[in-house]
């Protein structure tokens, strides 16, 4: 497995990898969630290509960047075992060096859900996926569920700057008890790591309403936050039902597919952010 950091470093090693070129853009401090996306692309791809890159430009003034878990010789150790072929490690100076003004933004699609909640984090996602693309030129890139509204905007940007990438989205993976994996959950202590639960059993409780007949939208929301607010230590920031491919709310979900999605924060004191969806219909549709 070879490691490069620069752009130049990284163009010189991608003209030596057979074609097709899977890539597996992460922020680092990975898990079994990463982990499963470098496999689905080691079975898809001739060569496999991982980036790890903790982006400045899509953390609010108010959030977490200097405090995101980062660990490079576990992660690098973790995708050498999985058989990464390439792992790209590039600074923010080499991404965003002195002068840079350029961006790229995907309108209607981040106005919503994490957009309307977080603004600019979705211009700082689109800008630096852009930059990625454009340095690995994968054929397939590889993005989990978890981040719906991310993977639906990518595939957006991606559509509409005919670039020749496939977009794969993946399972969200989850713990034995439900929890969605997060490089975020480390920062629970162990009640709040109990609370965080609430996120998949009110998913669960909604999605059994779906599957006994439940097709308006508004009662699913409501499954979702009567559940998240019997949590003493769960604050909902947000619920969505929400078509899958527009996100644009739905008053029914009838005939169709939804993304039930939801924020929460979990903890009095120190408040960790958390998200988590489920596809309502058709799961494989993506």
């Amino acid at each position: 497995m070879r490691v490069v950091t620069t752009f130049s470093e990284l163009w010189a090693a991608r003209e030596s990898l057979p074609e097709p070129v899977g890539f597996v853009p992460t922020m680092g401090y990975l898990h079994e969630g990463h982990l499963s996306l470098v496999r689905r692309a080691r079975a898809e791809s001739a060569r496999v290509v991982a980036s790890i890159f903790v982006n400045p430009i899509q953390f609010g003034p108010a959030e977490d960047l200097a405090a995101y878990p980062r660990d490079l010789p576990r992660d690098l150790a973790l995708l050498e075992a999985e058989g990464a072929d390439l792992v790209w490690t590039p600074t923010p100076e080499e991404m965003y060096p002195p002068g840079f003004q350029t961006w790229v933004a995907v309108e209607e699609l981040t106005r919503p859900l994490e957009g309307a909640m977080r603004p600019g984090h979705f211009r700082g996602v689109t800008t630096v996926v852009a930059k990625l693309f454009n340095g690995v030129q994968p054929q397939r890139a590889y993005f989990g569920q978890k981040d719906a509204q991310q993977a639906i905007v990518v595939r957006q940007m991606t559509r509409d700057l005919n670039w020749p990438i496939e977009i794969v989205v993946c399972p969200i993976v989850r713990e034995s008890d439900g929890l969605a994996m997060s490089s975020r959950n480390t920062y629970l202590d162990p009640d709040e790591r109990q609370a965080a639960t609430v996120l998949h059993r009110a998913l669960t409780e909604a999605q059994a309403a779906f599957d006994a007949g439940e097709r308006d939208a508004g009662a699913l929301r409501e499954i979702v936050r009567r559940t998240v607010g019997g949590e003493p230590l769960a604050d909902l920031q947000y619920v969505s039902c929400a078509h899958p491919e527009t996100l644009e709310e739905l008053e029914s979900v009838a005939g169709g597919r939804a993304l039930l999605s939801m924020a929460v924060y979990v903890g009095k004191t120190t408040k960790t952010r958390l998200i988590d969806n489920v596809i309502l219909g058709d799961e494989g549709a993506w």
